[in-house]
């Protein structure tokens, strides 16, 4: 495999752009590969929402060191800023750097990678071959020859239905019209003075009751329907060392007291039936248990591997995460909602070297990702790229905790010491 050969870099936001600024720093031929029509695409479908994460968690270093050679001027640390700022003050100016928009493609979207020769079931020599990156452009079906590839390409396109059984709940796509999915903006004009069901135990659920109930004035009328404990939605609280996100489940938490939120726990949704009523919800085991006129979907969302179905990937068989990851950040068996940050050693895939799945995307469905876990990700894996092997397994990062280890917080007792 030539080194004169290009890294193909899939996904131009964050965990993307920051794993072509530390290519750059260590003179490292790359190609970055966007579906959208600009960098960042799938931020700015949520861009109304605030980050609980501040600004100093959020601007990489060797994206900083690159941007403070020019005119960039660098936003309050400690802010707190909405997803459209971060693309604004950080992101676009990041990908207008001569070097990065020099090898930046937009509306590139990859279909499928293989090895140059070979398909999933040949063996031969395949983990020498170079990468085949075939690739939807605006003037045509390309193909690309890659050394490696760093796919940062995410989730948030692949939402999870709200079926409890991982597929859409019976009647799902008949009533599609009054569904939305992941963060959509929480217009009065669509949801004031309606019954409206929120469906997920996590932040984006959070964020989208909240922004709720600042309608409840206007008779709007909110119900929560998650499969969890109660006690396990409120998170780390005044523990948890971002305060913004402790103070989201603080928030949740009053307005489920105050009477302005209903909990509907346990609710594993089987199916949904439109009538004369609006939206008839029904359990599993078929009971109904709500009617309401619109629902929001934030159940997470998960990968779409099947750009890479040629591959040999090792993926964990519950998450579909890579393989290393998966038992550090199932939720079935890790209550903390922090993973130890990992690099290259992690998210490599002993049949196929030098294809890595980063950001997003190589936790799978779990949740709780943080950003700066997928930056750990790219510095690493740029300097196992360049030959520096120490650094790429010298771990370089301390996450924030969440606060919710032990099972004072809802967790099993078995579990606190599993993830602690």
């Amino acid at each position: 495999m030539s080194s004169t050969q290009p890294t193909i870099i899939i996904g131009a936001g964050p965990v993307g752009l920051a794993a072509a600024a530390h290519l750059i720093e260590r003179n490292q031929e790359f190609l970055l590969f966007e579906a959208g029509p600009n960098v960042a695409h799938n931020i700015r479908n949520w861009g109304h929402i605030r980050l609980f994460s501040p600004w100093r968690y959020l601007v990489e270093p060797a994206c900083e060191r690159l941007l403070k050679a020019g005119t960039w001027s660098a936003p309050d640390p400690t802010g707190l800023p909405t997803g459209l700022e971060l693309v604004h003050q950080y992101l676009e100016p990041l990908a207008e750097l001569p070097a990065i928009r020099a090898n930046l493609r937009t509306r590139h979207r990859v279909l499928n990678v293989t090895r140059l020769g070979y398909d999933r079931m040949k063996d031969g020599d395949r983990r020498e071959r170079p990468f085949a990156v075939e690739v939807s452009t605006p003037d045509g079906r390309k193909r690309f020859i890659a050394r490696a590839v760093i796919d940062a390409s995410g989730t948030w396109t692949s939402p999870n239905p709200m079926g409890s059984e991982g597929i859409p709940a019976r009647g799902e796509l008949e009533a599609s019209a009054h569904v939305r999915y992941g963060l959509p903006e929480i217009a009065k004009e669509r949801y004031g003075g309606k019954r409206v069901l929120v469906v997920g135990s996590g932040h984006s659920a959070i964020n989208n009751l909240l922004a709720l109930a600042d309608l409840a004035e206007t008779g709007t009328q909110i119900a929560w329907g998650v499969r969890s404990p109660p006690a396990r939605l409120w998170g780390g609280g005044a523990d948890d060392e971002l305060p913004a996100r402790g103070e989201l489940g603080e928030r949740i938490r009053a307005a489920i007291e105050s009477g302005v939120v209903i909990l509907l726990s346990p609710l594993s949704i089987g199916a949904l039936e439109v009538n004369k009523d609006g939206i008839e919800v029904t359990d599993v085991d078929g009971v109904p248990r709500c009617n309401v006129d619109e629902i929001i979907v934030s159940t997470g969302a998960r990968p779409n591997h099947s750009i890479t179905r040629e591959l040999r990937l090792e993926l964990d068989l519950a998450t579909e995460a890579v393989h290393a990851l998966g038992p550090l950040i199932d939720p079935n068996h890790h209550s903390c909602g922090s993973v130890t940050p990992h690099g290259v050693v992690e998210l490599s895939h002993a049949s196929e070297p030098n294809f890595y799945l980063v950001g997003m995307k190589s936790y799978g469905r779990a949740p709780t990702f943080l950003m700066m876990t997928g930056y750990e990700q790219v510095r690493s894996i740029a300097a196992e790229l360049a030959g520096d092997f120490a650094a790429a397994r010298r771990v370089e990062l301390v996450l924030p905790q969440t606060g919710v280890c032990g099972p004072d917080r809802g967790a099993k007792p078995a579990l606190a010491g599993a993830c602690c």
